[in-house]
């Protein structure tokens, strides 16, 4: 009797069987082996959640491709389940639904794959049975040589909770570029280890950290941010506007600072309009001799004020008054 305990359930002809005619049965598995290096596509039911695709004994269907592409619409994900649970073999599979629905790949009650729509992975039928599990056959991908992309885009990560990163991994020293979820920063840094040493840090307000000291071959150019009053008072924040300017439109009161730093220094352009208007302060600045500055009360004058944080206040370390605008 002829048996199909094989991973692309050929036909194997029992001894003395098939006299005469087995040269049909082997010309039908060299087909079927052909079939299988080649590519196939199967349909899973409109809106499934299951779904299973059972590689035939001795006989032509898509699950025996190498290359395997699913279509179909979805409005969940679906699991689909290779069979028999004792094939032991790679294969590329493609989640060409569409519905925006992920695929599960499995074989039995092990481990699966999960397929995002439109994406392809290499899954690995370990073929244990029952209890058969799917690989992504290229965890812990290694390459010896250079790799291109042809693509625009590469993406790092699956948008779980967790960190992801580049190393580069030099002969003396180490450097890496990854992103800190836990507190959502882009960060470049010295050694392997994501957070040791950070060189540069971006959160996502786009605001950015360099702990260390930065060199510039030319000019550093800090962009001029304007600040507004309502309701007579200015909110200054120190970090989004260190270079700010302030046309008057009423008189007004500038606020704290948010955002405030040891160590960090702003400045602020005071230009009155066609009509003058008055400027008072917070307290939390603080001028030469505890005195605040007359504002230059003229229309189309310009004062400038330079200020740094010692921690609890903003000391004034500048100012020119009374400047034409034109």
């Amino acid at each position: 009797m002829a048996t199909y305990v094989n991973n692309l359930r050929l036909k194997e002809i029992a001894t003395g069987d098939e006299s005469g005619t087995w040269g049909t049965s082997t010309n039908t598995n060299l087909e079927l082996i052909a079939d299988a290096l080649g590519t196939g596509t199967e349909a899973i039911t409109t809106n499934a959640d299951t779904h299973t695709t059972t590689v035939a004994d001795g006989s032509a269907d898509a699950g025996r491709a190498f290359f395997l592409q699913y279509t179909g619409t979805l409005d969940s994900t679906c699991t689909v389940t290779i069979a028999p649970n004792t094939i032991n073999r790679v294969q590329l599979i493609e989640n060409a639904t569409s519905g925006s629905q992920n695929i599960i790949i499995k074989q039995g009650s092990g481990t699966t794959v999960t397929i995002a729509p439109g994406k392809v992975s290499a899954v690995q039928l370990d073929g244990a049975g029952s209890g058969a599990g799917v690989l992504d056959a290229f965890t812990d991908l290694q390459l010896t040589d250079s790799l291109t992309l042809l693509g625009p885009v590469l993406t790092i990560g699956d948008a779980a909770a967790e960190d992801t990163k580049i190393v580069f991994d030099g002969n003396a020293q180490d450097y890496y570029i990854g992103l800190d979820d836990s507190a959502d920063d882009l960060v470049i840094g010295l050694g392997s280890t994501l957070g040791t040493t950070p060189a540069i840090s971006i959160d996502e307000n786009q605001f950015v950290t360099m702990p260390k000291k930065v060199t510039a071959s030319t000019s550093a150019n800090i962009s001029q941010v304007a600040i507004t009053s309502s309701s007579n008072a200015v909110a200054w924040d120190s970090r989004a506007a260190a270079n700010a300017y302030h046309v008057t439109t009423e008189n007004t009161t500038f606020s704290a600072p948010s955002n405030a730093t040891e160590g960090a220094i702003i400045s602020v352009e005071i230009a009155q309009g066609g009509t003058a208007r008055t400027i008072a302060w917070n307290t939390v600045f603080e001028f030469a001799a505890s005195t605040a500055p007359t504002i230059t009360a003229v229309a189309n004058k310009t004062d400038i004020l330079a200020f740094r944080y010692n921690g609890s206040v903003w000391q004034e370390i500048g100012r020119v008054q009374n400047l034409a605008q034109t």
